[in-house]
C-alpha cells in the first residue's frame, strides 16, 4: 500500500507540474537596445521569476533600435515590442499598420545623449554643419530627436542610422561618424575617462522634453487573440518596475546580467531614470505629440480622438 500511495503522489505531482507548464502562456517580444535601463524590465522580471508568477514565459529577441522592433510587431513575428519610438508608432498607425499601444515606456529624453571624441572640434549641435549625426534606426526615439534637432536648430548635419550604442562608440572612436548617441550605462566609462564629450541630450529637443518618447506596443491581432496574456504581461511589467526601484534583488539581477557593478547600475537608474520616467500607465504630452508628429513629418495630419482611442489600449492595473 505504501508503494502504491507513493506512486500515486508522484503521479499527482507530475500531473500538477504538467498542468502548471500548460498554464504558462508564451509571449514573443522584440526589445530595442539590450541592456538600457528602461528596456530591461522584461529581462530582469523574467530572471526574477515575476513573469513566471503571472503564468508567462517570454521569448525575447533584441534589436538595434525601435525601427527594427516596430517592424517585427507589424509583421506579426512578435506579439509585443518594447521601447518603440512614439513618432514612429504614430506614423505607422496612420498608414494602417496593425500596432496598438499597451503602455508608456519612457517619458522625457534626458537619458539619451549625443557625444563626440574628446578632441573633436564640435562643441555643440550648432557645429555639426556637414557632419554625420547618428541615430539608431528609422522610426526610433533617437530618429525623432535628431529630426527635432535638425528642425529646431536649423542644422545642416547629415542624419545617419548607426544602430545601437556599441556600434556608435566604435564608429565615433574610429572616425566613421562625427556625433554618436548612447544611453546609460553605455558610455559612462568613456565619459569618466574623458575619452568622449557630451554635446547634447534628448531634452535639448523641446519637442521631446517632458513628453513620452518611447512606448510598448503590441500587434493588433496578438492583442485580440492573447488579450488575457498581454494583460498579465503588463501586471508583471509594473511589478518589475517597482522591484527595480525598491528591491535590491532586481538591481543585483540587472548588474549581473550586464556584468557591471551594482554601483554603476544604481548610477544609471538614479542619475538618468527617475521613477516617473518609466511609469507605464501615463502617456504624457499627447496633445503636443500628435502635433509634433505632423511638424516632424511622421504623420500627414493629426490623429483624431477616435484614432487615438483605437491606438492606445493600456490594460488596467
Amino acid at each position: 500500500m505504501k508503494t502504491i500511495w507513493t506512486g500515486a503522489l508522484a503521479a499527482l505531482a507530475l500531473l500538477g507540474a504538467q498542468n502548471l507548464a500548460a498554464a504558462e502562456d508564451t509571449l514573443k517580444l522584440a526589445v530595442g537596445q539590450r541592456g538600457n535601463w528602461d528596456t530591461s524590465m522584461s529581462e530582469v522580471g523574467q530572471r526574477a521569476g515575476i513573469f513566471k508568477k503571472h503564468g508567462l514565459v517570454l521569448e525575447i529577441v533584441y534589436t538595434q533600435g525601435a525601427g527594427e522592433t516596430q517592424q517585427a510587431v507589424i509583421s506579426g513575428s512578435v506579439d509585443i515590442g518594447v521601447a518603440a519610438g512614439v513618432m514612429g508608432v504614430l506614423g505607422a498607425y496612420s498608414k494602417g499598420a496593425p500596432v496598438r499601444i499597451i503602455s508608456a515606456e519612457t517619458t522625457g529624453a534626458g537619458d539619451l545623449y549625443w557625444y563626440v571624441k574628446a578632441d573633436s572640434p564640435i562643441k555643440s549641435l550648432k557645429d555639426t554643419a556637414g557632419k554625420t549625426l547618428a541615430y539608431s534606426t528609422n522610426g526610433s526615439s533617437t530618429h525623432g530627436i535628431v529630426r527635432a534637432f535638425m528642425d529646431e536648430y536649423k542644422l545642416t548635419a547629415k542624419p545617419t542610422a548607426m544602430g545601437g550604442p556599441a556600434a556608435n562608440l566604435t564608429a565615433v572612436m574610429s572616425g566613421q561618424v562625427d556625433v554618436g548617441w548612447a544611453a546609460p550605462p553605455f558610455g559612462l566609462d568613456q565619459l569618466d575617462a574623458k575619452q568622449i564629450r557630451i554635446v547634447a541630450t534628448g531634452n535639448d529637443a523641446s519637442a521631446f522634453k517632458g513628453q513620452t518618447v518611447r512606448l510598448n506596443i503590441a500587434n493588433a491581432q496578438s492583442l485580440k487573440d492573447k488579450k488575457d496574456a498581454i494583460n498579465r504581461y503588463m501586471k508583471a511589467y509594473r511589478e518589475t518596475v517597482d522591484c527595480m526601484y525598491k528591491d535590491p534583488k532586481c538591481i543585483k539581477i540587472y548588474s549581473e546580467w550586464l556584468k557591471i557593478t551594482e554601483a554603476k547600475a544604481k548610477r544609471t537608474r538614479d542619475g538618468f531614470f527617475p521613477p516617473a520616467s518609466v511609469n507605464p500607465d501615463k502617456i504624457t504630452g499627447l496633445d503636443h505629440i500628435v502635433k509634433d508628429a505632423v511638424t516632424l513629418k511622421f504623420t500627414a495630419k493629426e490623429l483624431t480622438k477616435e484614432q487615438l482611442a483605437e491606438l492606445i489600449q493600456i490594460p488596467p492595473r
